[in-house]
């Protein structure tokens, strides 16, 4: 029997990226304590979360839709100017991928 999860589920663009955000030595080590704790929470907070739309709706790491050429992709704030970026792949298991950490501005 298929027991349904509610919750979302993250893959990562690269193994880097994974190490990045599931290591918190590792973090420290690029970004400082600051940033790697921060990565932490919103990583945390996307695998509670229920949807993006929850997380939208309820702003929760300022979770928004981007615009342009990063249509289909949303981002929650780190610190100041990364964002955290990520894109829904597939609807009906609620999973998405992280696929970066950039400054976009």
């Amino acid at each position: 029997m298929y027991e349904r999860n509610e919750h979302l589920k993250v893959e990562y663009k690269s193994k880097k990226l994974e190490k990045i955000c599931t290591d918190a030595s590792f973090t420290e080590k690029i970004y400082g304590i600051k940033m790697a704790e921060k990565i932490q929470l919103r990583v945390d907070q996307i695998k509670a979360a229920d949807s993006i739309d929850m997380m939208i709706k309820y702003k929760i790491g300022r979770c928004h839709l981007l615009k342009g050429k990063r249509s289909n992709q949303y981002a929650v704030d780190l610190v100041h100017p990364y964002r955290l970026v990520f894109e829904k792949r597939k609807s009906e298991i609620q999973l998405v991928c992280i696929i970066e950490i950039v400054d976009y501005h």
